[in-house]
């Protein structure tokens, strides 16, 4: 059998078919149950005449449904593309047109946002709706056969997939957040997903080569419960849904972020492992446990993790004094790489990767930068990296290049390599601030100015200036009740760690820092908002 997403988690399903698989609030199905109505899905699609290879967008917001879509495209054969829900107009039709989506599955409460953009969608044909007749008064363009998820289902007995032709070949696309820029749709082949952002379903040892490997590594120790507080669309909670799902654990999701039901979920299900992304979703967590100290039990939990964004220092110590003696992971990657590694915050303040022999830090001519030169490079990964960016020749060829027969990925992230090997990490190059020839890296600011006890949140970029060419700005959002705030006291306390030409030199107080869902920095709102 290959190594293909669907036919692995099928496998799986056989080995120990009543293990729960997926909660989502009083929702719960069983590795069978994922599994038939899975088949039904991707059944209703091979019905409604989706062809292998072809483009199903997923507009939704956490749930069994999603889940069931993505292993329902998989087993048609056909390629899922994830759809952030909070896109403009703009950005949607962008996606729809870019990614020659032939499909969409979506929640109720997408179908006004969708419908407008039928009839500058060429390729759409085909709508299913998660409880359709809440979006009844919705008019749909002829263009499209519009129904009801459940009523997709109904036909179908899910006994068995409706292809037998699953290949390692099979596609997914992932777009980018599309914060500094449109979004861009990541192909990834599924036997290379496997490897980099699954970390060939085995985060704990060697990778699972085979589906029998994956089989029998269910025996391997006791089944985890994990916990996804990110939302699904995001490319860091499908890598952390799907390894749960091929070690035969069972993954709780959170229909939508909330701290208090987070602790509540994790006692509820007994959580080991909560996965969130950065400090925009974990210092609510950490509040609310302090606001409700001793209410819930969490002692089952021993890892929190977060993929797609850096805890940052003050908050990883926050969660260890409420949650001592626990695994706090940094888990570094991105949709062009998959999982590249973990990071540690070292006491100097520095991000260090671990030395990975996939993973390298290259110069411009592609050239690997010498440890403890000192020099600047960017992050690159070799061997299981995505195939392309989806009709985009040009950007292909930057970020994928081919090296002597090899594929690569080259990340926008910058790092230089220490003498021992390990890889500091600076952040992503777009973002550097050139300050008067100085190169300043705003992740290294923001970090400081987290740690300041009344700061929620911050995002930081350059704002022009005569003499330097360009100053730090910073964007902050205070804590609640946070009244009577000095700047020049913020500048005071981060100048104890940061160099003086580091320092912001503009701060503007907002209500609310703007992330996506998943937490990712909109540096471009952050620009507008340090420019007024």
């Amino acid at each position: 059998m290959t190594l293909n997403i669907a036919t692995m988690i099928e496998a799986v399903a056989k080995a120990v078919p009543d293990r729960p698989a997926v909660t989502c609030g009083p929702t719960t199905l069983s590795y069978a149950e994922l599994d038939r109505r899975a088949n039904r899905l991707a059944q209703h699609l091979v019905e409604a005449g989706i062809k292998p290879g072809e483009n199903v967008g997923l507009q939704m917001l956490n749930g069994v449904e999603y889940v069931e879509s993505l292993l329902g495209c998989f087993k048609a054969r056909a390629v899922p593309v994830n759809i952030n829900y909070r896109y403009t107009e703009h950005e949607l039709l962008h996606l729809f047109t870019d990614g020659d989506l032939v499909a969409v599955i979506a929640g109720a409460e997408y179908a006004d946002r969708i419908a407008p953009l039928v009839d500058s969608s060429p390729d759409l044909r085909h709508v299913v709706i998660v409880d359709e007749a809440e979006a009844s008064a919705v008019t749909w363009s002829s263009q499209v056969s519009v129904v009801d998820y459940e009523k997709a289902l109904a036909p179908f007995d899910g006994a068995t997939a409706p292809r037998d032709d699953l290949s390692a070949d099979d596609q997914l696309i992932i777009y980018t957040g599309g914060t500094t820029g449109l979004p861009k749709g990541v192909v990834w082949r599924q036997e290379d997903f496997h490897f980099a952002a699954l970390m060939g379903g085995n985060p704990y040892g060697d990778p699972y080569g085979s589906v029998d490997e994956v089989v029998a590594g269910l025996e391997n120790g006791f089944p985890l419960t994990y916990l996804l507080c990110m939302p699904l669309m995001h490319g860091a909670a499908c890598y952390t849904l799907f390894m749960g799902l091929l070690g035969g654990a069972h993954v709780a999701l959170l229909r939508t972020f909330d701290a208090v039901e987070a602790l509540r979920d994790a006692e509820r299900l007994k959580v080991q492992i909560i996965a969130l992304v950065g400090d925009a979703q974990a210092r609510p967590i950490v509040d609310a446990i302090r606001a409700h100290e001793g209410e819930y039990d969490l002692s089952s939990v021993f890892v929190v993790g977060s993929g797609g964004a850096i805890l940052s220092a003050s908050v990883q110590a926050d969660l260890l004094a409420l949650l001592p003696d626990r695994m706090i992971r940094n888990s570094f990657g991105a949709s062009e790489s998959g999982a590249d590694g973990t990071v540690a915050t070292g006491e100097d303040g520095k991000m260090r990767l671990q030395p990975s022999p996939n993973v390298r830090v290259i110069d411009e001519h592609l050239r690997d930068v010498a440890p403890g030169s000192g020099e600047l490079g960017r992050l690159a990964r070799k061997g299981n990296v995505p195939l392309a960016y989806y009709g985009d020749e040009k950007k292909t060829a930057e970020t994928f290049p081919v090296i002597d027969g090899v594929r690569w990925a080259i990340l926008g992230d910058l790092a230089e390599v220490e003498e021992d090997g390990a890889i500091v990490v600076h952040g992503r190059g777009s973002g550097c601030i050139n300050s008067g020839g100085e190169k300043i890296f705003p992740e290294e600011v923001e970090q400081a100015v987290k740690a300041h006890p009344d700061v929620m949140d911050v995002l930081v970029a350059g704002v022009p200036d005569e003499r330097f060419g360009h100053r730090v700005g910073a964007v902050v959002q205070l804590r609640d009740g946070v009244e009577g705030f000095d700047v020049e006291e913020l500048r005071t306390f981060t100048r104890a760690t940061l160099a003086g030409y580091k320092v912001p030199a503009k701060v503007v107080l907002v209500d609310e820092v703007l992330r996506s869902p998943s937490g990712k920095a909109d540096y471009r709102w952050a620009n507008r908002t340090l420019a007024d």
